[in-house]
């Protein structure tokens, strides 16, 4: 399993921003729903090795909710050359997920 880097502030998202590749786990604490998917997506990032991972929780960075137009969590982000190109909320088809961001992740790296 992949471990996510925590951010704690607005500019650690923006330093992970930087990278090729990077990819934002937003949750709150106290969320079931965002614990219990945390861990399904640490897995499936195994197959992903040059995305860049960070985990943030709303209720320490408020802010974060208003820079991404978080209305609900969990928030899954990934961003290529720090736009935005997938985003996924609340309830979360693993196999779907995972299909998008195979063909986002191909055609970044050129596989």
């Amino acid at each position: 399993m992949r471990e996510f880097r925590e951010l704690n502030s607005l500019e650690d998202i923006d330093e992970l921003l930087t990278h090729r590749l990077s990819f934002l786990y937003i949750s709150r604490v106290g969320c079931s729903v965002c614990h219990s998917l945390l861990p399904q997506v640490q897995t499936l990032m195994e197959n992903y090795p040059e995305i860049e991972l960070g985990h943030i929780e709303v209720n320490e960075v408020p802010e974060v909710a208003g820079r991404f137009n978080i209305f609900t969590v969990p928030v899954l982000i990934l961003f290529v050359e720090g736009k935005e190109y997938l985003r996924e909320a609340r309830i979360v088809q693993m196999d779907e997920f995972n299909h998008k961001l195979s063909k986002i992740y191909q055609g970044v790296l050129g596989d």
